[in-house]
């Protein structure tokens, strides 16, 4: 596992978490809210990129979005195959209301996460 991937995973887990915890509570788009925020922090990432477009794609499923189940598979195929080269728009949010080509700007919040992860020694 990459330095950066150590350091990003307990962000990207305890946003998952918050995921969770909002789709059990029957509110779809906050949890889908917090798996943006987990894209946004792994998608330099191959391995995280992927994971958090399937967990995208499931929730899609889940609360009946075809076309979020559509334009996932779309970045679950870009993500697993253009993410290795860097080819990822910064602060992309990854959901199919935006084009997976957008850069966007990054909360503050998770680009303090992001430069640590990229920065720090392994834990």
């Amino acid at each position: 596992m990459n330095r950066f991937r150590r350091n990003i995973q307990p962000y990207i887990d305890a946003e998952l978490v918050q995921a969770r915890a909002w789709e059990l509570r029957g509110v779809a788009s906050r949890a889908f809210a917090h798996l943006e925020r987990a894209h946004v922090l792994g998608q330099e990432s191959t391995v995280l990129h992927v994971q958090i477009h399937w967990r995208m794609f499931c929730w899609a499923v889940r609360n009946v979005r075809v076309g979020e189940c559509l334009g996932q598979i779309f970045r679950l195929i870009g993500a697993a195959t253009k993410t290795v080269f860097g080819l990822v728009p910064a602060g992309n949010t990854g959901g199919a209301d935006v084009s997976p080509f957008q850069r966007m700007p990054v909360a503050t919040d998770l680009a303090l996460r992001i430069q640590y992860a990229r920065s720090a020694r392994p834990r």
